[in-house]
């Protein structure tokens, strides 16, 4: 595993990336946390950390003091900074002593993901120069081609000695286990390689190699060799059934990284594909491309979590795994699906509950990446679990919570502090924990309107201030009180009005002029 420090003062900022982090890489990270660079400089002294994330502004210890500290500590972690938009004078100082990144709060799901992986790169890759120091020339060979895929710059791509049949053609296959999950250790990757190595003795022009994250790469002359591996792994009766996705014939070292990226896009493919053990990229690189992701459908799954409203919830989801869809789609469509039910479902009902749904969402982790199931049934079968978990939970919590007097008022308050976010009734009484048919009668009781009219006059009322105090053009005050578009902001405007948003202006300066 791979040791991950998160420093911060606020317990839900270091929980939170746990959470997030832990549904795109399940297993991948043991977790630390400290509350200052004081409990930071303390947990490392008793054991080193791979990574480590730091607030800058933290009590006790600040984050910029804590890297200065570190710079006398023999194993160092890579350090990325975490900082709001003021403290970016702070995060320059974190220059001059090697932080490797930083991250602007609130963190953006992609832009942690994507530090990550150069983190978890750079890792494997000082990893595996660790193992392969001192082996002989046929491992320094595979060693060779390993940096070919990972880094940018090697050099003139000249062929390792003993594998001139590379110049000639060859296909890379990359390998996997179905059933090992995505993450294995060291010793037990080294121990896969060496079971392949046993089960090709007799083959002539391949080479065993590694791709710096872990995976374990065969390049092979002959795209047989491939079929005959997995037919021999079946009768070897390991207890894990082998996946192989191979690249289209290519020539010469110089178009390895082409190949592997083909085989590393046509692996993602076994969640659709179970019964084969070894895909090919050529038949599959031709489906749709062009489907349109169901955004809408996929956010409209958050308005009925909470309600008991199962049967709907599950209708949506069917719509959106439709599996007779994705399979003729290329495999990026269900990504985005994924990736769309993390950041529009589950990642919404965090920021709305924290912590009362944290210890569910934990639980479930491993919805947040297709890569965890090896069937997409099992992917579908996981997703409508948590589904259906969030919305027992959510509702349980409805009914258990007595309504205070003031919910109301409170209600009012926050829906004038945040008229220009996207509201609506589902987002505003998750808030508050309430019953979805008990806050639209009783909003409608205290106010004396629907919550809908409400909010658009509360919007309105602000655009007409702006119309009046600013200088801003009407589609920029259709932004800034949160209508969708200026098209409908101007038609309810004058609907509401009698007169235009601009006549409105002119008729209001004359008036003060």
């Amino acid at each position: 595993m791979i040791s991950l420090l998160i420093v911060d003062d606020e317990k839900i900022i270091r929980r939170g990336l746990q959470s997030i982090i832990e549904r795109q890489h399940p297993s991948l990270f043991s977790y630390r946390f400290a509350e200052n660079g004081q409990e930071a400089l303390e947990l490392l002294r008793q054991e080193p950390a791979d990574i480590m994330f730091t607030d800058i502004r933290m009590p006790i210890m600040d984050g910029i003091e804590l890297l200065e500290r570190l710079q006398d500590h023999p194993v160092k972690p890579e350090v990325v900074l975490l900082s709001g938009y003021n403290d970016f004078v702070y995060a320059q100082k974190g220059i001059r002593f090697a932080v490797k990144d930083y991250l602007i709060k609130p963190v953006k799901r992609e832009e942690l993901f994507a530090v990550l992986e150069r983190l978890i790169l750079d890792i494997r890759a000082r990893e595996e120069r660790a193992d392969t120091a001192g082996e002989e020339a046929r491992l320094f060979a595979a060693e060779l081609l390993t940096l070919h895929l990972t880094q940018k710059d090697v050099g003139d791509a000249t062929t390792p000695a003993g594998l001139s049949w590379l110049d000639a053609g060859y296909t890379l296959g990359l390998l996997a286990r179905r059933g090992k999950g995505s993450q294995v250790s060291r010793a037990d990757a080294a121990s896969f390689r060496t079971g392949i190595t046993e089960l090709l003795q007799g083959h002539t022009d391949w080479m065993l190699t590694r791709d710096g994250t872990g995976g374990t790469i065969l390049i092979a002359r002959d795209p047989v060799i491939f079929y005959q591996l997995a037919e021999r792994w079946r009768r070897s009766g390991s207890y894990s059934q082998l996946r192989i996705a191979i690249s289209d014939p290519v020539q010469g070292i110089e178009q390895i990284r082409w190949a592997y990226s083909q085989a590393k896009q046509t692996l993602k493919y076994g969640i659709l594909l179970p019964e084969l053990d070894v895909l090919e990229h050529a038949r599959l690189s031709e489906r749709n491309e062009r489907h349109v992701v169901p955004v809408e459908l996929i956010r409209r799954i958050l308005n009925f979590i909470g309600m008991g409203r199962r049967d709907e919830m599950k209708q949506l989801l069917d719509q959106i795994l439709d599996v007779r869809m994705i399979s003729s789609c290329e495999i990026g469509y269900l990504e985005r699906i994924s990736q769309l039910l993390n950041e529009e479902v589950f990642d919404k009902l965090f920021g709305i509950y924290g912590y009362k749904v944290l210890d569910l969402l934990r639980s479930h982790a491993h919805v947040g990446h297709i890569g965890n199931f090896d069937r997409f049934e099992d992917y579908y079968t996981a997703v409508e679990q948590l589904l259906v978990s969030l919305d027992r939970f959510i509702q349980d919590r409805r009914e258990k919570a007595p309504a205070e007097p003031n919910t109301m008022q409170k209600v009012v308050v926050y829906l004038q502090k945040h008229y220009a976010d996207d509201l609506n009734m589902a987002i505003v009484s998750n808030h508050f924990s309430l019953n979805y048919s008990y806050f639209s009668q009783a909003f409608q009781e205290y106010s004396g309107e629907s919550f809908s009219n409400y909010v658009r006059r509360l919007r309105l009322d602000k655009a007409k201030e702006l119309l009046v105090c600013s200088d801003l053009k009407v589609y920029e005050i259709s932004e800034q009180v949160g209508f969708e578009n200026v098209k409908h902001f101007t038609r309810i405007f004058k609907d509401t009005e009698g007169i235009t948003a601009l006549e409105f202006r002119n008729q209001r300066r004359q008036k003060v002029e």
